[in-house]
């Protein structure tokens, strides 16, 4: 199962892009999980609100062009869930929850810390609410021994490898130690940052340019978009990647392919 996570930068933006068509028609992801998609279901053109041979879910935010999330997935999954149940956090559409029959997944756009203090505190109290969250469905799961997925854009980098300019930005929102910390609690608490696991020396491995400085041209970037999967399901992922070549965004795609149980039932399309 190959799983990509793309923060889009707005959905309706980049479906007019032909290279967002072209990504989806050759790369073909089993689930694509989509952040800051700045839309509402009924905004949407037939073929971006069902693309053809794919489940869609949209979790949009109250306030129009702002945040939300969307997962297209080519199997229905067991169960889907939204949000916290925390109303100031669910308004914005951060979270998709859905539950497969090897894993649980989440697609998660984390808040952005950097439009002043009141923002980041949110942005904190977000990072543990719903670590709090997890450890709940943890517990709920130990029976079944599923696995859990979260990706999407944590905005967050989480230490100086995942950056190009470490010094420069130590006190800028997105690299803050207080924003870091949260990044190893997760860690702390079952979670594996799988691409560090597949590559923990890797330099010059970014997912967010700038798109003020020509950044991305030059590679002056920053690695805020994760899979973190809990160490029970690390045997099964057979391949990471971030695809720096895949345009349409300041973003770039990240991708994870898991390894499925056999003598599962097919629910695809």
């Amino acid at each position: 199962m190959k799983i990509i996570s793309w923060n889009v930068n707005g959905l309706r933006a980049i479906a007019k892009k032909k290279e967002f068509w072209s990504f989806l028609d050759n790369v073909s992801p089993d689930i694509l999980a989509l952040q800051e998609i700045k839309s509402k279901e009924n905004q949407l053109t037939m073929d971006v609100w069902k693309p053809h041979g794919y489940f869609s879910y949209f979790n949009s935010a109250n306030r129009p062009g702002y945040s939300g999330t969307a997962v297209y997935s080519k199997k229905e999954p067991l169960k889907v869930s939204y949000g916290l149940g925390i109303e100031k956090f669910d308004s914005e559409g951060r979270i998709i929850e859905m539950e497969f029959e090897d894993f649980i997944f989440f697609n998660v756009y984390f808040p952005n810390g950097g439009q002043g203090e009141e923002r980041l505190q949110f942005k904190l109290e977000f990072y543990e609410e719903f670590l709090k969250y997890l450890k709940i469905r943890s517990q709920e799961n130990e029976g079944i021994k599923k696995g859990i997925i979260v990706t999407g854009d944590f905005n967050t980098a989480h230490t100086e490898i995942d950056l190009a300019r470490p010094k420069e930005n130590e006190n800028i929102s997105g690299f803050m130690p207080c924003e870091r910390v949260w990044i190893d609690k997760y860690l702390e608490n079952g979670f594996v940052d799988i691409y560090r696991k597949f590559y923990p020396d890797k330099k010059d491995a970014y997912s967010w340019w700038s798109l003020r400085t020509a950044a991305r041209q030059r590679n002056i970037g920053w690695r805020i978009d994760y899979f973190l999967i809990t160490e029970n399901l690390v045997k099964n992922i057979q391949q990471v990647e971030i695809l720096q070549n895949i345009i349409g965004s300041d973003h770039c795609p990240i991708m994870v392919e898991v390894a499925e149980s056999n003598n599962k039932k097919d629910r695809s399309i």
